[in-house]
């Protein structure tokens, strides 16, 4: 990967980060995906990442993500593609480009609504997540966080990565609909060509950053021609 652009803070100007926020669901290469393309497009990125999507990382990537170590086990879960290669992305971490919250640290800057962020990303979202931030219940920074990204009416976009969706979860994603959330399943899609799992992942996270506004080239946009995507395309793990 090639190295980001400078920071918003390296460059000089007020700091403004994406909170990006990681539940407990299965699917943490989308996350990591989004972050890497965060970083690449220098945005600043300040990161949540709950319990239980500590045990998820650690299953998924065979790593950690502790808090007194998380720059050094971020940059190792960033560095690992969504096959499961420990090197196959080339991680660079510019000085203040992520801040890093504990979860249970509701006195942090995204709890509260003075604090200076562009909007709120939650991949991948899990039911338990959705329903929490849904029905305002706060019960960890992410939640509260979201629900403080709601009320000062900025982006919120929620991967949601569950299925089959139940009857209450699908109540609470309209509720976050009408909310201004923007609901994105975690659907992956083909006709962009895909040819690896790192593909059907970097497309998830590109729509997530379409959502949010923020320029990415994870994935071949449709140009309205049938079968234009596949020939040609090297192939990925």
């Amino acid at each position: 990967m090639d190295q980001p652009p400078s920071t918003p803070s390296a460059a000089g100007n007020a700091r403004r980060p994406w909170i990006v926020g990681v539940s407990g669901a299965s699917g943490t290469p989308y996350a990591a995906a989004v972050l890497r393309a965060l970083l690449h497009a220098g945005e600043a990125v300040d990161l949540v990442v709950s319990r239980a999507a500590r045990l998820t990382i650690l299953d998924e990537t065979g790593s950690p993500f502790r808090d007194a170590h998380w720059r050094e086990d971020l940059r190792r879960w960033l560095a690992t593609g969504a096959g499961g290669r420990k090197d196959a992305f080339d991680v660079h971490l510019p000085d203040d480009a992520v801040r890093h919250w504990a979860a249970g640290d509701l006195a942090a800057g995204p709890s509260s609504g003075s604090y200076p962020a562009k909007g709120m990303l939650i991949v991948p979202a899990s039911t338990a997540c959705v329903a929490g931030v849904a029905l305002g219940l706060s019960k960890d920074l992410l939640q509260r966080a979201a629900s403080v990204t709601l009320k000062e009416r900025r982006p919120l976009v929620v991967a949601v990565r569950e299925t089959p969706l139940a009857g209450t979860t699908l109540k609470h994603l309209v509720a976050l609909d009408e909310a201004g959330a923007v609901v994105l399943p975690a659907s992956p899609a083909f006709y962009a060509g895909a040819t690896g799992i790192q593909d059907l992942v970097d497309f998830v996270a590109g729509r997530v950053l379409d959502s949010a506004g923020v320029p990415h080239k994870l994935y071949r946009r449709w140009e309205g021609e049938l079968g234009a995507q596949h020939p040609g395309r090297d192939s990925r793990e």
